[in-house]
């Protein structure tokens, strides 16, 4: 999608990293009379800022789920929005911003033009780089390669895993975060970056990297030979634009394996797109519900498999209190519908769906436009998704978990462990009756 239609097209999302389904964005109305209106609207072609805050104040007026805006005088806000003078753009982004929270809903936000293009790309599942993934080496303190992109051009320029960044474009990575030097190595398609880098204690040497257009690697997949079972794993990290499309490889690659039972990791999973996460829900769900939603009206809808699950075989699902969004809509419809077991600790609670729009300086806004519940009915706001298996990890070991993920899924794994044991008396009836499905959902008169 090119950044003209972005802007012109709205995304169901949660924006603490959210969920999308994409819908074309109808013209904003407004509540002006027809004279007021084409005075107004003189009056906001000469001011930009202006113009912009009217755009996000439309849309919070007709598309939020509270139509009472949390008791507050939204009309009013638009006349204090449009009343002032700015001297900065910036300043109008404040004043937008001051109104916002007047609704007291932390995922309705206003996004300046780099939050929303940060945020564009990664719903996309793509970002203009050089390839490499990095972390900060947790004794060495170094900034690390962690992952090269297939076909990315710092593969292409022969970097490795292991490799320690010292410089990028000449600017010293030691006091920077990892995430911030990823910011360094990305930026504007075709441009160029200096990489100076030592491998195994070598001298430094620089390279000079093209950026280009990356598909970003959102699942990961192997097979886990595990007191006799073949567990096909899968990572989903983020429910991005290409995560549908990774999953339904890693399915087929595990089956492909022979793989006997799967287990889903989504712990530390913030969410993505909700198109993403129904259609990821229907690889796995043969029938029943995946999500019921109500809007601002109290008008209820109810999102179902459609059979087209890709396996049937046992299931569990790996969930912590980072597991949010997306992730909570995917676990409550496999959950409910008694498709896999879940195991670890209780999710984070996010029940809201929001729609990210484009303004028309560049910038956005996200705007909570309905409420989930689980298949069952069940509203998990503040309160999360319960585990049927609960496997508590204290702060070290979670930390020592994450921070090397080859610990991930090996006998260092508690709740891997533990959600293998889970499986294993389907295993082994799947074994014996190997004709017979296992763990396909609820049919629809159940």
């Amino acid at each position: 999608m090119t950044r003209a239609a972005n802007r012109r097209a709205s995304s169901l999302m949660a924006v603490t990293k959210g969920a999308i389904a994409t819908s074309l964005l109808t013209a904003v109305s407004t509540v002006a009379s027809p004279f007021q209106a084409i005075a107004e609207a003189a009056e906001l072609a000469e001011n930009s800022p202006k113009a912009v805050l009217d755009e996000a104040w439309q849309l919070v007026y007709q598309e939020y789920v509270d139509s009472t805006f949390n008791q507050t005088d939204w009309l009013a806000a638009r006349q204090r929005l449009l009343d002032r003078d700015y001297t900065s753009t910036e300043a109008a982004y404040d004043a937008l911003r001051d109104e916002l929270r007047r609704l007291n809903d932390p995922y309705t936000r206003f996004l300046d033009p780099r939050e929303y293009a940060e945020i564009s790309d990664q719903t996309a599942g793509e970002v203009s780089g050089v390839g490499l993934q990095v972390q900060r080496d947790a004794q060495t303190r170094s900034i690390v390669v962690t992952t090269v992109l297939e076909n990315s051009p710092a593969a292409a320029r022969g970097l490795r895993v292991g490799d320690r960044i010292l410089l990028v474009d000449g600017q010293s990575v030691e006091r920077l975060t990892a995430n911030g030097v990823a910011q360094l190595l990305r930026g504007t398609e075709n441009s160029q970056v200096t990489v100076t880098y030592s491998r195994n204690g070598s001298d430094p040497q620089s390279v000079i990297l093209t950026r280009a257009r990356l598909e970003l690697p959102t699942v990961a997949h192997d097979l886990k030979q595990i007191d006799g079972y073949r567990i096909g794993y899968i990572r989903l990290d983020e429910f991005n634009g290409h995560a549908t499309e990774q999953m339904v490889e890693a399915i087929e690659t595990l089956s492909d394996q022979d793989a006997e039972a799967f287990i889903l990791d989504l712990r530390g999973n913030p969410g993505g797109l909700l198109s993403a996460s129904i259609e990821i829900s229907r690889l796995w769900l043969q029938r029943g519900p995946i999500v019921r939603t109500l809007d601002r009206n109290g008008e209820p809808s109810e999102i179902n498999a459609n059979r087209s699950a890709l396996t049937d075989l046992p299931m569990a699902v790996l969930v912590n209190s980072r597991s949010a969004s997306s992730s909570e809509i995917l676990t409550g419809a496999l959950q409910d519908n008694d498709r896999a077991t879940i195991v670890g600790t209780t999710t984070y609670g996010k029940a809201l769906v929001q729609s990210l729009y484009g303004l028309s300086d560049g910038s956005g806004l996200a705007v909570t436009i309905a409420h989930y519940y689980t298949p069952n009915g069940t509203d998990i706001s503040h309160k999360g998704i319960t585990p049927d298996i609960e496997v508590e990890l204290s702060n070290s070991e979670e930390r020592d978990l994450f921070r090397d993920l080859t610990r991930l899924a090996s006998e260092q794994d508690t709740q891997f462990i533990q959600a293998v044991e889970s499986l294993a008396p389907t295993i082994q009836s799947h074994r014996a009756m190997p004709a017979t499905p296992t763990q396909l959902g609820r049919s629809p008169d159940e």
